[in-house]
């Protein structure tokens, strides 16, 4: 019986591989050609008289209402100036990244056809944590300013920040801006409704950057994804025991969801744990749903949370 066993696992482990290489070789042969601005060397290479011929090019970042003194002192201030020299020191070269983009978006096209492919643009913005990448249908506008490496000098932020301001973040930070303009918002504000909403993007990551770790998907460190996986049945658990799972308390939110140095369970583990743990469970709800039914992916963005949880026949490994 457990040679039977053995073997059957075998045979199911081989045909996950060959399904994969299947589906790579396919994306493979999806012609794809990203196209990089970079208006961030266009503006701060532009000299002050030029700035109309840079707000005719480039003219979604000029919004009406702002005087041109606004731009003249950004184009020339010092600390901004400075800002531009070291995004020039990392990102001379834009062609690897560039790379990445083509792969992301040949996997892009395998999933969801009819999206178009953009045009990648470059800034330099405000060092605004929460748009750090945009995907808007023709366009993907990434702010290069946040990321040039958690230890830079410029980063005044907290380590679980600043350890997502790495060039590795780009993609999975692109592929989350992607995943959330797709996935209809939850009309339920119970805490699963959001550990599945959560979930959903970053299942899109496994499809869509199946060469980038857990940890780079989820914006942990390899010791947060660990934790995780050690306590998986722990964290669950106390999710049932507590009837966390269908209460709409807006705490849970910041307790669970948004990124955090930390996860608030009121106990011991606190000082050990990652921020938004309940995204990371919510992540494993969907990936056990996706074994268990055959949907695609786009399909997978629009069922509701509740379906995908009862039917997802989850059970934290132990």
């Amino acid at each position: 019986m457990k040679l039977y066993r053995f073997v059957m696992v075998l045979s199911l482990f081989f045909l996950s591989c060959d399904q994969k290489n299947k589906v790579e070789k396919a994306v493979e042969e999806i012609p794809v050609d990203i196209k990089v601005e970079r208006f961030d060397k266009v503006f701060f290479e532009s000299k002050p008289e030029d700035l109309a011929k840079v707000k005719k090019q480039f003219p979604f970042f000029f919004p009406a209402g702002n005087d041109d003194n606004v731009w003249l002192s950004k184009m020339q201030e010092p600390i901004w100036r400075e800002v531009y020299s070291e995004v020039q020191k990392k990102y001379s070269n834009f062609e690897p990244v560039r790379k990445e983009f083509n792969t992301l978006f040949q996997h892009v096209k395998y999933y969801f056809p009819k999206v178009k492919t953009p045009k990648v643009i470059t800034i330099i913005g405000e060092m605004d944590y929460n748009t750090k990448a945009i995907y808007a249908d023709s366009l993907v506008i990434v702010a290069l300013e946040l990321y040039l490496g958690k230890e830079h000098k410029f980063y005044p932020f907290p380590n679980y920040l600043k350890q997502n301001f790495e060039e590795r973040q780009i993609m999975p930070d692109v592929v989350s801006s992607f995943a959330y303009r797709n996935i209809p918002a939850y009309a339920d504000k119970d805490l699963i409704s959001q550990m599945i909403f959560e979930g959903k993007q970053l299942y899109a990551k496994d499809l869509l950057l199946p060469e980038f770790t857990d940890a780079e998907k989820m914006g942990y460190t390899p010791e947060q994804i660990k934790w995780c996986e050690e306590n998986e049945a722990y964290m669950w658990r106390y999710f049932i025991e507590k009837e966390m799972l269908y209460s709409v308390d807006p705490k849970l939110t910041t307790r669970f969801i948004v990124p955090a140095p930390f996860s608030k369970f009121y106990l011991e583990i606190d000082n050990d744990s990652p921020g938004r743990v309940g995204a990371w469970i919510g992540w494993q709800v969907v990936r056990s749903y996706m074994k268990n039914n055959s949907v695609t992916l786009p399909e997978l963005l629009k069922i509701n949370a509740k379906e995908i949880f009862e039917k997802s026949k989850y059970k934290p490994k132990k």
